[in-house]
């Protein structure tokens, strides 16, 4: 389950009836089912049988009950904390996640209509990001030939894991639950990669009928049911803060926001700047400070509308085209790592990298 909480329909049942009980229950059953709960998130939370939610209760909780004379035969209801913490619809969920980490709750439970539908498991989510995915993996990876002939890019190993793996999971630690990827070559490999897909978030494989470009494959991802949608490529290594990036994209008002990379070029020559063929300054081997694209996006999901089907679409031609009607095109700055592994070199430092880290 690569220890996050399972989010499927039988999944949140389970976790439910765990970490739910009766307000008739005593305490001493309560300590029973919470000693059950060791190595989990120990709380539970108190709910009628119809499933309307009361309040929670801890190890603290009973602790402070008994000390104040209570008895283990008292009902929970006495010993519950009714003004516990939850997420409901509307809610600010970073914010509410942000709460709560400060007050050391590590189960938060998403509560609609006074019950509990989910669970944020804040020992393995780092926040809440209201958005879905779309992870391109159709390319061929020609510069990586040929360890890409048998194998695609995304799956290739970086210290015994694959690329496109790296970014699943941290996407999940942000609250993500659905993803899409978008394949093409050497699809089969990938779709049966993500059969039994064993996270938090629900992988779904988009197949696109022949190469259609960066974008031009999003034209083919359908039902997306968040605003705005995370795009990027499947086959970066990068510690892109995807929570700094959404709120930087609501907060500027962006339709679309573009991860930057710094990037240096450094000139070993002196260079000349002229007018005509007249020396008027020498500039001793400078360097020169850019930002790059970074292959990461955040859009609005209604511009999706503007790509057809079967056309092929590069990133940059979609962006200048919104830029020429007037689109807000944002930029994120991207800080830490960022390794587009494109190259044997970049795919020998990305393997060097992860195996330090470990």
């Amino acid at each position: 389950m690569n220890n996050i909480m399972d989010h499927s329909a039988n999944g949140i049942r389970e976790i439910i009836r765990l970490h739910t009980i009766s307000p008739n229950e005593t305490v001493r059953q309560a300590m029973k089912r919470l000693n059950e709960l060791s190595g989990d998130s120990m709380t539970l939370f108190v709910a009628t049988p119809d499933g309307e939610i009361q309040g929670s209760i801890t190890d603290g909780d009973i602790r402070r009950s008994l000390i104040e004379g209570g008895e283990l035969n008292d009902p929970v209801s006495l010993v519950m904390n009714p003004n516990f913490k939850y997420v409901a619809p509307g809610d600010d969920i970073s914010n509410k996640i942000s709460e709560a980490r400060k007050r050391h709750i590590e189960l938060l439970p998403v509560v609609e209509d006074g019950r509990i539908s989910d669970f944020i498991d804040l020992r393995h989510v780092k926040t809440h990001i209201p958005v879905e995915v779309v992870l391109m993996a159709g390319g061929r990876g020609e510069r990586l030939r040929p360890l890409t002939d048998e194998t695609p890019k995304p799956l290739l190993p970086v210290d015994g894991k694959p690329i496109i793996d790296y970014n699943i999971e941290e996407l999940e630690t942000c609250g993500v639950k659905k993803i899409y990827v978008t394949v093409n070559y050497l699809a089969d490999q990938i779709r049966s990669h993500f059969k039994d897909w064993e996270g938090s978030a629900e992988v779904e494989c988009v197949e696109e009928p022949k190469k259609l470009g960066t974008l031009g494959s999003l034209a083919y991802v359908k039902g997306i049911k968040t605003d705005n949608i995370i795009v990027m490529n499947s086959d970066l290594l990068t510690t892109v803060d995807f929570e700094a990036l959404y709120l930087n994209h609501i907060k500027s008002g962006a339709d679309f926001t573009i991860a930057a990379v710094p990037y240096s070029v450094s000139v070993p020559f002196a260079i000349m700047r002229l007018k005509k063929d007249r020396v008027v300054s020498l500039e001793e081997k400078p360097t020169y400070n850019y930002f790059a694209n970074g292959g990461v996006y955040i859009m609005k999901t209604d511009l999706i509308k503007r790509i057809p089907e079967g056309k092929y679409l590069d990133a940059p031609d979609f962006i200048m085209s919104l830029i020429k009607d007037g689109k807000n095109v944002g930029c994120f700055h991207l800080e830490g790592t960022w390794i587009d592994i494109g190259s044997p070199d970049d795919y020998r430092m990305a393997c060097e990298l992860m195996s330090r880290r470990r």
